[in-house]
């Protein structure tokens, strides 16, 4: 590349650093993109093409949000120069097929089908709509983020204790949620029905917004070891997070959501009416009387209406992670990419590092624009690889290489036609 073409980019960069358009997002993955951690990663070998790479399935949402499915590449190489030739707005990557999905729609039916791809979930902050007080939608805060904290703490120990996974990654949607992509062997040879029994295993939360208690554990299920170790993570985060942050008795609508789950309508009636007196008195003294009351009449009556476990249970409700299971469940669903550049933010999809989960801060994350100004203000930046032009990427790049390097050809040493069997960790009794 000569350099009156260098300076002529940088101009044009220049001009439209704000916007993203073909131009910037191909700036983005000529410099910036990590594309050879990225093909080590999803080709689970370092140097040989094998399946898990070339039966890919990768779908491009490109400029006019034409969607291109069925994509796939014979290398590295061939895909780094389509997606600086596409520019895409969006990445999705997409299961291992029994032929190369370019050629699908030439295959007899029955031919063509999914048999492996990593284990995922999709956690959205919208899905905790009904809690979250300082936020709606796609908005996100420091004070909501943090039931994203909980979730990847309670979800991460879950799949390392419970089932044995060890090669796990937490990644950041760029907007308001995370995904996980469990990489292990085992977990990515999961078919349907084992993917099915791990969502499930890992689903408290059941019911729709109308339903005022949605967790609603049995004695038996209460002293899983998974519930127990979720609930030393809840018990660390709840006050600050729900009754602090949230407030989620601050006010009659508010409380009248939590009280309409409690087993009790005498109860209801004397907490209502008490708040209602005094409605400015904090959520951690509302919390604290509600639990005190339900403590001195389940002592009276027992455990049979529910009220014993209503503090347990409620707590897990509100704090709880939220899992988008038909994600988790099909094998042929498509996730979103790592460092995809979210439309709406401008956010890169960083890797979370596993001792990262109580500082990430979403943010802080780099937007395309900030990047390309700081390839732009450095004069090396155009000579160098892009990963190593950026400071504001270095730090997640870094992240991204150290899990691709667990990734070991002797742990994960490709099987074209091997069949996984699933983790297990029992089931709940719900």
């Amino acid at each position: 590349m000569t350099s009156d073409h260098e300076d002529t980019t940088t101009m044009a960069v220049d001009d439209g650093l704000d916007e993203i358009s073909p131009m910037t997002l191909g700036l983005y993955y000529q410099r910036l993109f990590p594309h050879e951690l990225y093909y080590k990663w999803l080709n689970y070998n370092a140097k040989t093409p094998t399946n898990d790479f070339t039966h890919r399935e990768f779908s491009f949402t490109i400029n006019g949000d034409v969607y291109l499915r069925y994509q796939s590449f014979t290398d590295g190489a061939d895909f780094q120069r389509e997606l600086q030739k596409l520019s895409p707005n969006k990445i999705d990557i997409g299961a291992i097929f029994t032929a190369q999905p370019k050629y699908a729609k030439t295959l007899q039916p029955g031919v063509f089908k999914a048999v492996s791809k990593e284990l995922v979930f999709d956690i959205d902050m919208t899905d905790y709509d009904e809690v979250r007080t300082c936020c709606r939608g796609g908005d996100i805060c420091n004070k909501c983020w943090k039931f994203m904290t909980v979730a990847m703490h309670i979800l991460d120990k879950a799949l390392r204790e419970d089932f044995g996974f060890e090669k796990i990654m937490w990644v950041y949607s760029g907007r308001r949620g995370v995904h996980c992509w469990v990489c292990d062997e085992r977990a990515r040879k999961l078919d349907d029905t084992g993917r099915k029994a791990v969502a499930g295993y890992l689903t408290l939360i059941r019911g729709g917004a109308e339903q005022g208690r949605k967790v609603n554990l049995s004695q038996r299920a209460g002293s899983h070891p998974h519930v127990l170790r979720s609930m030393d993570i809840v018990e660390d985060y709840f006050e600050d997070i729900v009754l602090i942050d949230q407030e989620v008795l601050l006010t009659k609508e508010r409380w009248t959501k939590i009280l309409s789950a409690l087993p009790d309508e005498e109860l209801r009636k004397t907490l209502d009416a008490r708040w209602s007196k005094n409605p400015d008195v904090s959520s951690v003294e509302k919390w604290s009387e509600m639990i005190d009351a339900i403590d001195k009449k389940a002592s009276k009556r027992g455990s049979k209406f529910g009220l014993a476990t209503f503090e347990r249970d409620m707590m897990l409700q509100l704090i709880y992670p939220r899992l988008d299971e038909n994600v988790t469940t099909h094998l042929g669903h498509l996730l979103k990419s790592p460092f995809c550049i979210h439309p709406k933010t401008g956010r890169v999809c960083t890797p979370i590092g596993a001792d990262q989960f109580d500082s990430y801060d979403p943010m802080s994350v780099p937007t395309l624009s900030q990047l390309l100004r700081e390839v732009n203000s450095s004069s090396s930046a155009s000579q160098s690889n892009g990963a190593n032009g950026s400071t504001l990427m270095s730090e997640h790049i870094a992240i991204f290489e150290k899990f691709v390097a667990t990734l070991s050809p002797s742990t994960n040493e490709h099987t074209a036609n091997g069949s996984g069997s699933g983790g297990g960790g029992g089931s709940l009794d719900f």
